[in-house]
């Protein structure tokens, strides 16, 4: 299957560019409509997403289909493909036995990633696109349980804590305290035992001159992590917050 993107066109005469969605629900649209698929072509479609790269036939049928026989798997898999040539679509392409994602397909983890490492550059300005799609970014397909997307998950989960921890650092440096606060706590909400966006989260709150927010948040970390882990915070966590204590 080749092709350089979906057959349908904009109003204009110009071709509509994909959009697959794939943090907190999977969504295809065409730029306008939504697509319908069925579970095994919205499988395929999320794999070479996340794979982002050209994939042999084998790799993608024998990892989409494990339970299956070699012949049952590359059976599913030309079904699959079938699928989307019969709809229209032209989502994948082919070459030399190697599948992958249409370029033009536009994927929102993939924007979000980028907008993260931006973030994390430190030679960037900050850009409100970029805080947007890092703060807005969810869980990647949150229902969907296979091992391919449980390490993708984990991996993007990662990259958007650390760099909500690093935004809430910069909006604070610039008084952004309002952005901060709220960002810092979107990196607690991401991992609400993971000392570090606590930390910046207090860090914002005590340079905005809101002590008893920041010793409140204190509170409330070490009340999760002696709870759930039978652990104390750190010495640094406590020295940002000694002063408060008397």
């Amino acid at each position: 299957m080749r092709g350089d993107g979906i057959v349908a066109a904009a109003s204009n005469g110009a071709p509509r560019r994909p959009r697959l969605t794939l943090l907190e629900a999977f969504d295809l649209s065409d730029g306008a409509e939504p697509v319908s698929l069925c579970l095994p072509v919205q499988r395929l479609l999320a794999f070479l997403a996340l794979r982002g790269r050209p994939t042999r036939r084998a790799y993608v049928a024998f990892t989409l289909w494990t339970d299956s026989s070699e012949d049952r798997a590359f059976g599913s898999l030309r079904s699959a493909l079938w699928r989307l040539r019969r709809d229209g679509h032209r989502l994948v392409e082919e070459t030399n036995g190697r599948l992958r994602l249409a370029p033009a397909v536009r994927v929102d983890v993939h924007e979000a990633a980028e907008a993260a490492h931006r973030v994390l550059d430190p030679a960037r300005e900050i850009d409100d696109a970029d805080r947007d799609r890092v703060f807005l970014g969810g869980e990647l397909l949150p229902d969907w349980y296979d091992d391919w997307v449980a390490l993708e998950r984990e991996r993007f989960r990662q990259l958007r804590v650390h760099a909500l921890e690093r935004l809430c650092e910069r909006l604070t440096l610039e008084h952004r305290f309002t952005e901060a606060v709220e960002t810092g706590l979107a990196a607690v909400e991401g991992e609400p035992l993971r000392e570090s966006a606590h930390r910046v989260l207090i860090h914002a709150h005590l340079a905005e001159g809101n002590a008893a927010e920041a010793l409140r948040q204190y509170r409330i970390f070490r009340g999760l992590l002696r709870d759930r882990l039978g652990l104390e915070p750190s010495g640094q966590m406590d020295a940002l917050v000694r002063p408060l204590v008397h």
